[in-house]
């Protein structure tokens, strides 16, 4: 899927963590609800880090032009480092180590050990990265069109308000995990599920995902997890741009209802 399709996917698949989470009786404070919703729309698009023409490579300039190219690099390196005999040759790294749940695993851990261990200054730079992701997958029309600055202030402006409301009492920095020193440890799970939920997304398209490496499926260690052939599409397609993503917002708007409690 395209950029916009992924980043609402994200934000759908966190307000359905709300909504189950209030039928369980764990509500979401809502800061945690609006502002893990942002956190996994950004975190959809991180996968994509092995494409140098992704949305996420022109998000920071060319700090993430460069940090494609690493990622593409590495991604290949560890492709065919590891393949099975019944895996394709293939040149680039693009849909292979990002989109599998061992890399969705360790960077949501990576991503709540630093919120842990590093504090304020640590939540607010999360959420920064991730801000600017949100507004370049959602807003991604008007992002185009803007300088990168006036996005990079506006991911700011947003990471700022957001930590300084989370920071107070009761507004959710210990949702879940409510240990002293657990502060902000919930922080990795939109981040995990950002990237699953981008990993499905591209399963359901015509090239599949290895979402599952390193376990060996028919022979194949990045085995292209997918739905039957005759259900995949073509990443930006009409069925993305007038079913998936009109469908996307109608089931995140749902979610956001269930998870408030106006809803039921």
């Amino acid at each position: 899927m395209m950029g916009p399709a992924h980043s609402l996917s994200g934000a759908m698949a966190w307000l359905g963590v709300g909504a189950a989470a209030q039928a369980l009786d764990h509500p979401m404070p809502w800061p945690v609800l609006v502002a893990g919703a942002l956190i996994c729309s950004g975190a959809a698009l991180a996968p994509d880090l092995d494409h140098r023409s992704a949305t996420i490579s022109r998000a920071f300039g060319p700090f993430s032009k460069v940090l494609c190219g690493v990622v593409d690099a590495l991604s290949s390196a560890v492709y065919r480092a590891t393949k099975a005999p019944a895996d394709s040759r293939r040149s680039g790294g693009h849909r292979t180590l990002t989109h599998t749940w061992v890399w969705a695993v360790a960077i949501g851990a990576g991503f709540s050990a630093l919120a842990v261990f590093g504090g304020h200054w640590a939540v607010l730079g999360i959420l920064f990265v991730h801000m600017v992701l949100a507004v370049e997958g959602l807003l991604w029309r008007a992002a185009r069109v803007s300088s990168d600055v006036l996005v990079w202030l506006l991911g700011a402006a947003a990471a700022w308000i957001l930590t300084g409301i989370l920071d107070q009492p009761g507004n959710g920095a210990n949702w879940l995990f409510t240990d002293p020193g657990q502060e902000y440890l919930w922080l990795g799970l939109p981040i995990v599920l950002g990237a699953l939920v981008h990993d499905l997304g591209d399963a359901i398209t015509i090239s599949g995902c290895p979402v599952l490496w390193p376990i060996q499926i028919n022979g194949k260690r990045w085995y292209p997890l997918g739905t039957p052939r005759f259900m995949r599409f073509r990443a930006g397609s009409w069925v993305e741009l007038k079913v998936l993503m009109p469908l996307f917002m109608l089931l995140g708007g749902a979610g956001a209802l269930l998870a408030t409690g106006i809803l039921f």
